[in-house]
């Protein structure tokens, strides 16, 4: 009987289920247990991360998806932002701010305004910049 689970008889046991079947059923468990947020999390590839940058005009995020950030690595990085280092495009805090710079960066979103920038020399203010609010 291959692929269920069956029931061992042993001495002084009422009926032990097999080890494989105790895994798969903690399995099953676990995933009914995932909070529905994380279940329904989506992921979003953007558009080149470049100047003018535009991203995905229309698109309805929620707390928990992510984003991902595609450039050649060594020309760009991004960095999730305050507010208000987002509208000066200021420099980022070290130790506060994320800073990737892989080329194929991935940032999960938190409910409310994200903040995203290039910190490179004149990048943010040459269009680098991202805002996104996720319900």
């Amino acid at each position: 009987m291959a692929g269920k689970c069956r029931h061992q008889q042993g001495r002084g046991s009422a009926g032990v289920m097999s080890s494989s079947c105790a895994a798969a059923a903690a399995v099953v468990l676990c995933l009914l247990l995932l909070p529905a947020e994380m279940a329904e999390a989506a992921v979003y590839s953007l558009p080149p991360w470049t100047f003018s940058f535009k991203g995905n005009n229309g698109a309805r995020y929620k707390a928990g998806d992510s984003l991902v950030f595609k450039y050649p690595k060594g020309t760009h990085n991004v960095v999730a932002v305050s507010k208000e280092t987002y509208d000066k495009c200021g420099a980022p805090r070290l130790g506060v701010d994320k800073v990737l710079a892989s080329g194929n960066d991935v940032f999960t979103l938190k409910k409310g305004p994200n903040y995203f920038i290039c910190s490179f020399p004149g990048h943010c203010a040459g269009g680098m910049k991202y805002m996104v609010n996720a319900a």
